[in-house]
């Protein structure tokens, strides 16, 4: 059975943190690895340009976002991982799905909708007031990212299904009106993904400047976890467990065993303090080989630009042969095209042509080898005129005498007697 293919995109606007690792990141390569399915993951950094107009953010983000991939394991033969500006197919398909996506669609897109709705909660006159087109439309580059490699399975936030949602619509309204080409994606949510708390403990986002780079140094990381909030409890006081960030963070990196161990540590009262240390020296042996590998991509770009160019190039080779499909279904052609449905039915009713031919001289061979004993009478006869003269005036009799098919048959005879006689007459 045909592999289906996983699609996922990374905004190049922040730092990878923590939350990014556990939330999709590990789950992400660890999909990738178990040979199951055709992975594609990407930069998107066209996306970034939607809400960062700093040029030098997005190209850091960039960088340590693709370092980041690299130095916890992706292997880039078993996935394709490349930067979507560097497939220029997918700007191309945006437009094409543009053409075919209704601005009631995009109305009712979230993002769009929540513009809106600040700008009338503050009385602005002007609703879609700081509203730009890529705000406004990128839930269709989105669907281009997708349906540019037939994506079949898209792991999102349940905040992000309504845009899988679109890109069906456009897939389906496209394969209606043109050609079967778009297949139609779905949804993927993890609803057992805990969610991870950051230094304040709400959910770990660069939204709430509150989260844990994921390759800073052990000094930040040591600074960081001791700004990480906790209760009243006193050393020795029972710690709550399961309402304790610090708890949850462990719990993510940890396995059953030392889970266990940790909250009985909680159960008997250990010191914030110690818990907080225990929790960087914990988090900070599993990431100290990945950070090294980090340090090392981060010192040698160049490789990482090569390992990105590689994943264009594998990207185009499924992208390149779809998007002239696109153009061909909707009418944008060489002059000289001819569409495969006329040239198979060219090269029908020229096999047609040849079948019939082949079948009429096999049918003249037959009749031929019946009348054969009568030409060799007239070829050996003294006066061969006469002797084919006479041969047609009573197969001309014999057609005259006969009816229906038996006189079809005759006259046949008749027409290849005349013809084979001719040189005689």
């Amino acid at each position: 059975m045909e592999k289906k293919t996983v699609l996922t995109g990374i905004t190049t606007t922040g730092t990878p943190h923590i939350g990014n690792y556990l939330g999709a990141i590990k789950p992400a390569i660890e999909m990738s690895q178990s040979g199951e399915y055709n992975n594609f993951y990407f930069l998107a950094d066209f996306h970034a340009l939607i809400k960062c107009h700093d040029p030098e953010r997005i190209a850091q983000s960039t960088r340590e976002i693709a370092v980041t991939w690299l130095a916890l394991g992706l292997d880039t033969d078993k996935a394709t991982f490349y930067r979507q500006t560097d497939i220029p197919e997918i700007t191309e398909l945006t437009w094409m799905l543009t053409c075919m996506c209704s601005k009631g669609l995009m109305n009712r897109a979230h993002a769009y909708k929540a513009s809106v709705d600040a700008n009338r909660d503050s009385g602005k006159a002007d609703l879609d007031d700081g509203v730009t087109m890529g705000l406004f439309s990128y839930p269709i580059l989105m669907a281009a990212d997708i349906l540019m490699f037939n994506a079949d399975l898209i792991p999102v936030g349940k905040d992000q299904i309504q845009h899988i949602e679109m890109a069906r619509d456009m897939a389906g309204r496209f394969n209606h009106t043109f050609e079967n080409l778009f297949t139609l994606p779905e949804a993927v949510v993890d609803e057992t993904t805990q969610l991870i708390p950051g230094l304040d403990g709400r959910k770990m986002s660069k939204s709430y400047d509150n989260t844990i780079p994921l390759f800073c140094s052990a000094d930040e990381l040591y600074k960081l976890i001791k700004q990480i909030k906790t209760d009243a409890r006193a050393p020795g006081e029972p710690k709550d467990a399961d309402n304790s960030t610090l708890f949850q963070l462990y719990s993510c990196f940890a396995n059953e065993l030392e889970v266990a161990a940790m909250r009985t540590r909680f159960e008997e009262g250990i010191a914030w303090g110690d818990a907080k240390k225990e929790l960087f020296e914990f988090l900070d042996a599993k990431l100290v080989e990945p950070r090294a590998r980090y340090n090392e991509f981060m010192s040698d770009l160049g490789a990482v630009e090569d390992i990105l160019l590689k994943g264009a190039d594998k990207a185009r080779e499924v992208a390149t042969p779809l998007l002239e499909k696109v153009r061909i279904a909707t009418g944008i052609r060489p002059l000289t095209y001819t569409s495969q449905a006329k040239s198979d039915e060219k090269q029908k009713k020229e096999k047609s042509a040849e079948a019939m031919a082949r079948a009429e001289e096999g049918r003249r061979r037959a009749i031929l080898m019946q009348l054969q004993p009568l030409l060799d009478q007239v070829a050996a006869a003294d006066d061969q005129s006469a002797a084919a003269q006479n041969a047609i005036a009573d197969k001309t009799a014999e057609v005259a005498s006969l009816k229906k098919k038996a006189k079809q048959k005759a006259q046949n005879e008749l027409d290849l007697l005349q013809e084979a006689l001719a040189q005689y007459l």
